[in-house]
């Protein structure tokens, strides 16, 4: 009951948070039997929370003991099914048992049920897949051979890419892949633990990397990551499907350059930060660099947007009046809560739904003991706070968006040679990486 509800509070802050959540090939979680997903971990709790969000049946999960480390969020952590672990790397938290824990485990598959472990073992806001610790692949395998292989436990993997992991009103790609079994290294587990373990973790890496986005190292990472901002089209720049697809793609022709041209990764490197440089230096948004100025269609947008921002100014202004405050503050805690921006997302709903409820009730409260209002128009007052406030954060961007072709108006006009430049230096790119 404790997990449903935390559930449903904790699916509505994630819902708030992120704008989008896709996700891919759900069908892969239909399964009659215990099943253990394996993930990547760049986000902290919130990657526990995204794979609850997205699995109907309830699910548990191993989580460092760390978190553990009072009663309140051990009863928190209890509630949403989490089965803490002491880690080799962290201080020993009181109370938690590794055997209890691994007992715990089993006796959760053994039940039919589902199981979720970050297999990387930490977290780290990156693209990169790390070494993956054999934890999942020995509590597969010990739990199978204890049930003589019948148990039919299958292994799924799900990908969890962010656009943008520590920002307010990004989106969230999951993708899950086509599970596999277990049960043909329980013989060699037999024999040689420790030998069949290793083997399968290098399985489940292979079928990690199938779902996910990954670099080979951080300067890869950086690399795709600039390309991905300078190459990509307009029109795809909010599809994170296909903003996902387009790194991988990036990535395989940087990998295949690195293997069969590898002096063109210094062109490509000093163009890329050529780009960089001119693109701060003119203060413009890369994906206008390559647009065709139509001025006919350019006097049109401006004209909309103007009337959209003098029809849309009252309900902004309402949002920011009953959301700054509390979106101000949240921004101003979380770096004082901690130093590692893989906690920025959970702390930001964490807080959020303290406090922005809590002020929304002190607004209705207030208005009830000026104004006397009757109950609907309490809920009707309520209900609008948290609608405008998402609509006051979409009108903030697109005020930002309409500077940036003003921007862009103005180089067309003032600096074109610059801004012609810059888009030869984007076409030279894109023939270095596809010619």
């Amino acid at each position: 009951m404790l997990y449903q509800f935390l559930k449903l509070i904790v699916g509505l802050g994630i819902r708030l948070y992120y704008k989008r959540i896709v996700v891919k090939n759900i069908q892969f979680l239909d399964h009659e039997g215990p099943m253990i997903i394996i993930a990547n971990h760049p986000n902290t709790l919130m990657d526990a929370w995204m794979v609850g969000h997205v699995c109907k049946q309830p699910i548990y999960y191993m989580a460092k003991g760390t978190f553990f480390n009072s009663p309140f969020k051990k009863w928190i952590l209890k509630g949403l099914n989490m089965i803490p672990i002491n880690r080799q790397t962290d201080i020993k938290v009181k109370g938690v048992n590794n055997a209890d824990s691994f007992e715990e485990c089993y006796s959760i598959l053994e039940e039919g049920k589902t199981l979720v472990i970050f297999p990387e073992g930490n977290s780290h806001l990156e693209r990169q897949l790390r070494q993956l610790k054999s934890g999942a692949a020995r509590i597969a395998l010990e739990t199978e051979k204890r049930n003589n292989r019948d148990l039919n436990l299958k292994i799924v993997p799900m990908g969890i890419f962010y656009a943008q992991a520590e920002k307010f009103r990004s989106s969230v790609l999951i993708n899950i892949g086509q599970g596999i079994r277990v049960t043909d290294h329980v013989d060699l587990f037999t024999e040689n633990s420790g030998l069949a373990a290793k083997k399968l973790t290098e399985k489940f890496r292979l079928i990690l990397e199938r779902v996910l986005v990954t670099a080979e190292n951080s300067d890869q990472e950086k690399m795709i990551e600039e390309l991905f901002h300078f190459l990509r089209e307009k029109e795809d720049a909010a599809d994170i499907e296909k903003g996902a697809a387009f790194m991988q793609e990036l990535k395989e022709r940087v990998e295949e350059i690195q293997l069969l041209r590898p002096y063109l990764i210094a062109d490509i490197q000093q163009l890329l930060q050529s780009i960089r440089w001119q693109s701060e230096k003119l203060q413009i948004q890369t994906d206008f660099v390559n647009r065709r100025f139509r001025s006919r269609l350019y006097l049109m947008q401006i004209t909309l947007s103007i009337l959209f921002l003098l029809i849309g100014l009252p309900l902004f202004l309402f949002g920011i009046a009953h959301n700054f405050l509390q979106y101000k503050s949240t921004d101003l805690l979380i770096p004082r809560l901690t130093k590692y921006v893989e906690y920025y997302a959970a702390l930001g709903v964490l807080i959020g739904l303290i406090l922005y409820p809590a002020s929304y009730f002190g607004f209705v409260f207030l208005a009830d003991h000026f104004l006397e209002i009757s109950l609907w128009l309490k809920l009707l007052y309520f209900c609008s706070m948290p609608l405008s406030g998402i609509y006051a954060h979409t009108f903030a961007k697109y005020l930002k968006r309409t500077g940036h072709k003003w921007k862009y108006i103005f180089l067309i006009f003032n600096e074109k040679e610059a801004l012609k430049d810059l888009q030869l230096k984007r076409k030279k790119l894109g023939s270095l990486l596809y010619g």
